[in-house]
């Protein structure tokens, strides 16, 4: 069954992690920004560039808490001398964003860097800075995503946090799936971050999520593009 928004929250963890972010690539931030705004029937906002890792992007608010990133290489920035994240240097991934944009991946909030053993290799913490916004993430040095996306990035943030300063356009995430051939495997590194989120069985990796919207309820995947 999937699981609504309040669900995301667990105890009984040595740490206890939270949904932060969900993270949709582009091919191009000029291109799918009018894409995605005409299919939810909202307006994106706030952004910027994220010069270390030469990409740029737009942000919308999901209630009180969590946020949607919309992630591309920015044409205008510097290539950074290692891969960038969330696997946008891949020739896979760029040619499964060539088709549009689409869900790659997905952020969980930890109010520390010291996590125990993390059965899935995630990446250690490093630092990041976007304006005023500062941040910790864990990143692998090959840029790569464990678990085909579905282990979650880890972040921390430092002071202020992006949500704060969006509008609230009336969008909210109903509902999170997480579905992968080894499912028993990411469900381990979620029960570690004490995250309830469970991940099903199945033949091909995806995380879906469900959207409510002003116009109803709009669905985006990491198996297809958004149209």
């Amino acid at each position: 069954m999937p699981q609504t928004l309040k669900e995301f929250r667990a105890v009984g963890a040595s740490v206890v992690a939270v949904l932060d972010h969900l993270i949709v690539g582009a091919d191009s931030l000029a291109r799918a920004v009018p894409e995605l705004e005409r299919f939810l029937g909202v307006s994106l906002s706030g952004g910027g560039k994220h010069v270390t890792m030469g990409t740029h992007n737009k942000l919308l608010r999901l209630g009180n808490d969590a946020y949607l990133e919309v992630l591309a290489i920015d044409p205008e920035g510097t290539r950074p001398e290692r891969p960038r994240w969330v696997g946008l240097d891949e020739p896979e991934t760029r040619a499964r964003l060539a088709e549009g944009p689409r869900l790659l991946h997905w952020s969980a909030r930890v109010d520390t860097t010291k996590l125990p053993e993390l059965p899935l290799d995630i990446g250690p913490f490093e630092r990041f800075q976007r304006g005023d916004f500062a941040w910790e993430l864990t990143v692998r040095g090959d840029g790569r995503l464990a678990a085909d996306g579905l282990a979650p990035s880890l972040i921390h943030w430092e002071g202020s946090y992006p949500v704060e300063r969006l509008p609230d356009v009336g969008v909210t995430l109903e509902t999170l799936e997480l579905e992968h051939p080894r499912a028993a495997e990411v469900q381990r590194q979620l029960d570690a971050l004490g995250l309830s989120i469970r991940c099903s069985e199945a033949a091909v990796p995806r995380v879906t999520a469900h959207l409510r919207t002003p116009a109803g309820t709009r669905t985006i995947r990491s198996t297809e593009s958004i149209r």
